[in-house]
Formats: structure tokens, sequence, C-alpha cells
């Protein structure tokens, strides 16, 4: 049986959404017969808007932006339900068409920069080779929009670093890496996946002022996917909660922490450990 979600009337000024997703499901063909990962998920987001992802490991939130940008491998994985981007619905349409959206429209910032960047490139090469590929710069002109990219992302002697390989780059500074290309075709929709995970708590909140920013000023919609709901309050208007592949809760940031009406989404706020003295258990709701 499917959990019903709490929602709330959000308020887009009556905006088209940029992206809506309605009814959407992933199966996976396994050795024991198909798994369904994510069922009937619908969400708005709406141009320029910053919408939070979370719910614990395992409840379908980086599944759901991977199958947004059918990264999911064709032969395992279907997809139920429709994934609408101004006008094009990108569950059903062309791997042509997919190929000249992906990258170019929408972007996604992965997890773990280390093992999404090559390794055998320079950085510069790979930032400049998304923006040759989809808008058939020249070398020359492709080299100069990637030290602007790399001068906005906060790299310091961008001159110097455009010809650094990943791995004489720190932590954090592979994640801007990760942004400068995700960013560098001027995409309508950001996906980050996580893209604090691995970094020190001073790099982290440069990485999410960063994104703040960038969104405010490039009007790029951000999609958020995190397990900290710090994070979500400090960058996002609009919170989603996903639990065992559903969405149970869409609200606004402030509602959805300080008024939730799921006892899932209460829960999360509860289970955080805190640096008192601990009295009695963690928080945790029944459930599957």
């Amino acid at each position: 049986m499917g959990i019903r979600p709490a929602q709330r009337g959000t308020d887009d000024g009556g905006m088209r959404p940029l992206l809506s997703v309605r009814g959407l499901g992933v199966r996976f063909k396994t050795s024991q017969g198909v798994w369904q990962a994510t069922r009937k998920i619908d969400f708005d987001i709406a141009p320029g808007e910053r919408v939070g992802i979370v719910g614990e490991s395992g409840c379908g939130k980086t599944i759901t932006g991977l199958s947004i940008l059918r990264l999911l491998p064709n032969n395992l994985a279907g997809l139920d339900g429709s994934i609408m981007f101004e006008g094009t619905d990108l569950a059903s349409c062309s791997g042509r068409k997919m190929r000249s959206i992906r990258g170019r429209r929408i972007a996604m910032i992965f997890q773990e920069p280390m093992s999404a960047l090559d390794p055998v490139f320079t950085v510069g090469h790979q930032i400049a080779e998304t923006l040759r590929v989809h808008t058939g710069a020249g070398q020359e002109e492709a080299r100069a929009k990637t030290l602007d990219m790399l001068r906005r992302v906060g790299i310091a002697s961008p001159e110097r670093r455009i010809d650094d390989y990943p791995h004489q780059l720190s932590g954090g500074m592979r994640q801007r890496v990760m942004i400068a290309a995700a960013l560098i075709c001027g995409p309508q929709l950001l996906i980050a996946d996580e893209p604090t995970t691995a970094l020190d708590v001073t790099v982290q909140a440069q990485i999410l002022e960063l994104l703040r920013e960038l969104s405010e000023t490039s009007g790029t919609a951000l999609m958020l996917i995190t397990h900290d709901l710090g994070v979500v309050a400090e960058t996002c208007s609009r919170m989603i909660t996903m639990y065992a592949g559903e969405v149970i809760e869409d609200a606004a940031v402030d509602d959805a922490l300080v008024r939730p009406l799921h006892p899932y989404t209460s829960g999360l706020p509860r289970s955080l450990p805190h640096l008192r003295e601990r009295r009695g258990t963690l928080a945790s709701v029944p459930g599957r």
C-alpha cells in the first residue's frame, strides 16, 4: 500500500514549472525478479527555485536524480510516469534528444568528484570539452570561458590550475571543478547529489554559498540531494522528504522543519545526535 504524501500549497506566483515529475517509478531487473526502487513520485521545480530532496540512505533520492537525466542502465532499469522539462518528456524521448539536454540544459554534480573526473585529462580539458560538444565553441574560446568559470567558482590561480590533473587538486577544489563543468553551458536546472559529503565544514560552507550565489545570479534552478537538514535549511526554499521510494511530504523548508505534517519528517530532526549529554534513545519511526 502506498504512502499518502503530506503536502502544503507552495507559492510559485503561478509560474509554469521548469520540471514537472508525475508518477515516476524506477524498476530494476534482478536475479530474483523485478525490484521497484521508487514509485508514484510527483513534484515540480520552478525556474530559479532551490529544492532539497532529503531522506535516509536507500530511500531513492539519487535514483530519482539519475532517472531525470536518464543515466540509469537501459538494460536493467525501467521508468514509469513522466518527466516533463519545457514540453519534452525525458522519460520517453530519444537518446539523441536526451544527449542534447544532458549537460546543456540540465547538469549534475556527482557525489564523489575523484571518481567522476577522468584522471588522464586535465581539469581544463574536461570542462572545455562540455562547452565544445554542446555549443561548438573553438579551442581558444572554450579555454577562455573555462578560465572565467574557474574564477567564478573560486579556484585560486586558474591560469595555473586549468592545466592540472584531478589528483593534483584538493577535495574542495575538485568539487569546485565539478561545479564549473556543470555550469559552463549555463543550464536551467542543476542537480547536486550530496555535493559536500566528503568536505570539511569550512569548505562545505563555501561550496553551499557558491551554489546559492550562482543560482541567484544566473537563475539556475537547484535540486539538492542531501542527508543534511542544516544544508537544506541554509540553501533551499522547499524541502521534499522521501521514504521507501516515495515522496511523503513536500513543503516550504520552514514548514517542513518546524511544523512537519508527516511523522517521518518530524522524526528526521529528532534523530540527529547532539553534543549535550545523551538522555534516552534517538527517535525512530516504525515502518519498512
